[in-house]
């Protein structure tokens, strides 16, 4: 199946957050399509472009994603592509794994295969121009895509940085950094949720407060501090937060469990697919 889950807070009331959090689950190729950068989507009336990150939490043998053009062309080639559907050979198709960090910079066409599971954080924008869609029933944006494109953009290839025992940066730029923590067996933390902080637990367990949290809860918090209780399988999870600043030095800090009692609100997941079940 194709499914895509967005997680969102559950006051209705709140104002919009800067970022948006996903699961992606491709059972069929997904379109290639290509997302603004700040200044085109500007020019068009929009807020913001989007760039993303993806992190694979599962990966089907010989399964791949598209990032970027093996080489630049120009956007009336481009448009020709599309419309023989040659673009697909155009594309610089990666292989993908499970723990993969793909980096997706506004104005990269791009396209995801079949057969995997993504986490992915972005900007929050609605800007998505499909370029191309496998013959499915669906509008494209040729015009306004190819517009938008970094012709000459390609995938570059990021090296996740560790912090510490438990911290290790998977990317970080201007709008966003996305970690990964792995946090021990019964052991309690501190999240420092200085800035707009997303949190998804990718496998174990972790309490706050009244909630349980396993594979494929959320939670979200700002402008405040947030503790936690490890299970006793331990627990591994993604975090993101806007960007400003770079990596927050504070992010994680060790308390005793008796402190670990501040109560978290959890978001909701709205869209369709899944469980993530463990990662492999």
């Amino acid at each position: 199946m194709v499914g895509e889950l967005s997680y969102e807070r559950t006051d209705d009331a709140a104002p919009a957050t800067a970022l948006l959090l996903k699961l992606l689950f491709t059972g069929a190729p997904l379109s290639v399509q290509v997302h603004p950068d700040d200044k085109f989507a500007k020019s068009i009336g929009l807020p913001n472009g989007k760039s993303e990150v993806w992190y694979v939490l599962k990966a089907a043998p010989g399964a791949k994603v598209g990032i970027g053009l093996k080489t630049e062309v120009t956007r009336q080639q481009l448009q020709r592509a599309i419309k023989d559907a040659s673009i697909l050979d155009h594309l610089d198709w990666l292989p993908a794994k499970a723990a993969d960090v793909f980096v997706v910079d506004a104005g990269t066409i791009h396209a995801i295969g079949a057969g995997l599971v993504i986490a992915e954080i972005q900007q929050r924008s609605d800007a998505t121009f499909r370029l191309f869609d496998y013959g499915r029933d669906r509008a494209l944006h040729v015009e306004i895509g190819t517009a938008a494109a970094h012709l000459a953009s390609r995938h570059i290839h990021v090296q996740p940085e560790p912090l510490s025992k438990q911290r290790r940066v998977l990317a970080s730029n201007s709008h966003f950094v996305f970690e990964q923590l792995a946090l021990e067996a019964g052991s309690a933390w501190r999240l420092d949720a200085a800035r707009e902080t997303w949190l998804l637990v990718v496998d174990g367990h972790l309490h706050t407060g009244s909630h349980d949290l396993t594979s494929g809860n959320a939670i979200f918090a700002a402008a405040e501090s947030v503790d936690l209780q490890v299970g006793a399988i331990g627990a591994d999870c993604l975090v993101a937060y806007t960007g400003h600043g770079g990596p927050n030095p504070r992010l994680l800090q060790r308390i005793s469990r008796q402190y670990a009692n501040a109560a978290w609100r959890p978001i909701e997941g709205h869209g369709s697919g899944p469980p993530i079940g463990h990662s492999q």
